[in-house]
């Protein structure tokens, strides 16, 4: 038996189980890969100060995040395809997340859909959503979102067009996989993934099958996105979708101060400092290196949470140091879901939240609300 003790060991273990073109999906970037390893490897240079003959007790990691109580500031983030690491996987990450106390954000380009989610947990979860070029398309799934009683629609602004990911090319990536000779060879290696699917009828995109006039299967879904995402996409188209949504909105795929404050400009209750996960523009700047400039940009106009390359909980904490209200885990929540599906989530946010509490203490904080850069080493963090 597998003895989990960090990330690391739930990544091991979900590239074992996971059939190779899934796994290769969510453990990679675009291009050479340089911001998606950035976003991890920039985390590592920042050293914190260990504090002694400090109060330990009476610790508490608990926050907000856009007024919602969370038993630490981490949410689960949209991932695509999260019901392809794990049968129902979507159902399974958001079940585990009201367990534990987070928000769940389901993705447009979900497995399970909207009302397959909300027949499964109680708690409101977030749903994320894609601008399309069919904008009639658009307002049912805002409407399917308030029908569900979504407690915040994520907005994500970095997807006007696709960044190029070699390894999803090269696998042929598809919902279901395709009969291909490699594909089934690699299939006999994933036991515990086929019977899981045989054990579900959800395997395409549930949000989107069935819902739209036409697309009835993968190839009429396949001929339908390659032309759906929106290049056009503009603040306009911002203002739009706030104003249809009516509830609580957040913006992801910040990365520059200027599109920050345009940003906080529309009244989002929060924005989310990201890049993709080094998915889209190859060479971008990581997460954690802009977080400190965007939250100068905007004050405290909105909550600046961030996105990208956190896995474990000293990245979380460091997050928090620099001033995010919040952070998002996509890999982290797949790695564990992939490995050992519901239970795994939970395992994945156990060692986060453990990380988290631990490391705050040896810095000489019980509290997270009151984390700041006094506990960060000067010099070895961005400005």
């Amino acid at each position: 038996m597998t003895v989990i003790t960090h990330i690391e060991d739930l990544r091991v273990l979900a590239e074992r189980r996971v059939p190779r073109m899934f796994y290769d999906y969510a453990d990679s970037g675009s291009w050479t890969e340089s911001t998606y390893r950035a976003n991890e490897s920039d985390f590592q240079k920042i050293k914190l100060r260990q504090r002694v003959a400090v109060n330990m007790e009476n610790r508490s990691t608990r926050t907000t995040m856009i007024g919602v109580e969370t038993a630490m500031p981490v949410a689960i983030a949209p991932t695509g395809l999260a019901g392809m690491q794990h049968a129902d996987g979507e159902i399974l990450g958001a079940r585990a997340a009201e367990k534990f106390g987070i928000p769940f954000t389901l993705s447009t380009m979900s497995i399970c859909s909207i009302e397959d989610v909300a027949a499964h947990t109680k708690a409101p979860f977030w749903f994320q959503l894609y601008v399309m070029r069919d904008r009639a398309f658009i307002e049912r799934l805002i409407e399917r979102a308030k029908a569900a009683k979504c407690g915040a629609l994520m907005l994500t602004l970095d997807l006007q067009i696709l960044g190029q990911r070699h390894k999803d090319i090269k696998n042929g990536l598809s919902a279901p996989p395709k009969p291909t000779i490699a594909n089934i060879l690699n299939l006999m290696t994933k036991p515990r993934w086929c019977m899981g699917m045989l054990g579900t009828k959800r395997r395409q995109f549930g949000n989107i099958i069935g819902h739209v006039k036409g697309v009835e299967n993968m190839n009429s879904l396949s001929a339908w996105t390659a032309g759906q995402f929106d290049p056009a996409l503009n603040w306009h188209d911002v203002e739009w979708i706030k104003n249809r949504w009516g509830g609580k909105l957040i913006l992801k795929g910040i990365l520059d101060a200027e599109d920050a404050r345009l940003a906080a400009d529309t009244g989002a209750d929060a924005i989310v400092v990201s890049n993709h996960g080094g998915r889209q523009l190859d060479g971008a700047p990581s997460s954690i290196n802009v977080l400190p400039g965007i939250i100068d940009a905007v004050g405290s106009r909105t909550e600046v949470w961030m996105d990208g390359g956190i896995r474990s909980g000293q990245d979380v904490l460091k997050a928090v140091a620099l001033g995010a209200k919040g952070t998002l885990i996509g890999r982290a929540f797949l790695y564990g879901l992939g490995a050992m599906g519901e239970e795994g989530v939970t395992k994945t946010l156990e060692l986060i939240r453990n990380e988290l509490d631990l490391t705050a203490a040896f810095c000489g904080c019980t509290d997270i609300r009151n984390v700041d850069r006094s506990i960060l080493l000067p010099g070895t963090y961005p400005q």
